[in-house]
């Protein structure tokens, strides 16, 4: 769990705490804090308190959306650090169109996969 500079921050246009997380998805926020260290949500510090806040972008009503852990997991496998991930997902890149973030949330996460493959050439 990292802190994060202000321009990872203004790309991000959305932030969920854990308790909001776990309240959405019904759960405890033990079990999302689990994800986080699993590697199938990236958590950051922001804000006055340095609360943990995820992007609102990976979470789809109760779950997290479709396709993000496997993208995270190639992400790091490429030596990705947080920042570096949070970047790559909220650049908007043309040719998908938008950022990966929004092809993931509209179940296009195998051209969001090729290309976080594509990386790691």
């Amino acid at each position: 769990m990292t802190e994060i500079d202000a321009k990872i921050d203004a790309l991000v246009p959305a932030w969920l705490t854990l308790p909001d997380i776990a309240e959405m998805m019904d759960v405890e926020v033990t079990r999302v804090r689990q994800l986080v260290k699993e590697g199938q949500l990236i958590a950051v510090r922001r804000g006055e308190n340095r609360a943990l806040h995820v992007p609102a972008a990976f979470i789809d009503g109760d779950k997290v959306v479709k396709g993000l852990s496997g993208t995270l997991t190639l992400l790091r496998d490429d030596g990705f650090t947080v920042e570096e991930m949070l970047e790559w997902l909220f650049t908007p890149d043309p040719t998908l169109p938008g950022t990966p973030a929004q092809a993931l949330s509209e179940n296009r996460g195998t051209e969001v996969k090729r290309r976080a493959q594509a990386l790691a050439v």
